[in-house]
């Protein structure tokens, strides 16, 4: 039998059962919910830049949006609130879509 040691999503346990075995799961405290989502992040992010096409992509991509949603409610805020946050920091000092990559910067 496989060790995860890991966060999984709230139906994981029970399609495990239906798929015949037995998950054994705890419920984790609110401390150890934070430090096992910010590890879940870096791994959906992993998996997110070892995609090599659209739908993998975009279906990695679903999974971090999750992990976010989480985070936000963890940190007691709403992915409303990050949004706004997004936005603000977008006009004050604009997103990626120019793609600009800094090379160096000069000093006089």
């Amino acid at each position: 039998m496989p060790t995860y040691n890991k966060l999984v999503r709230d139906l994981i346990p029970t399609i495990i059962e239906k798929l015949g075995s037995k998950p054994i799961t705890q419920i984790l405290s609110d401390e150890e919910y934070m430090i096992e989502l910010k590890k879940k992040s870096f791994e959906e992010l992993e998996e997110y830049m070892n995609t090599t096409n659209k739908e993998d992509a975009l279906e990695e991509l679903a999974d971090l949006l999750e992990i976010l949603h989480a985070l936000a409610e963890a940190n007691g805020s709403s992915i409303d609130e990050v949004e706004m946050i997004r936005e603000k920091k977008a006009v004050d000092r604009g997103g990626f879509k120019d793609k600009i990559f800094l090379v160096e910067v000069l000093d006089d």
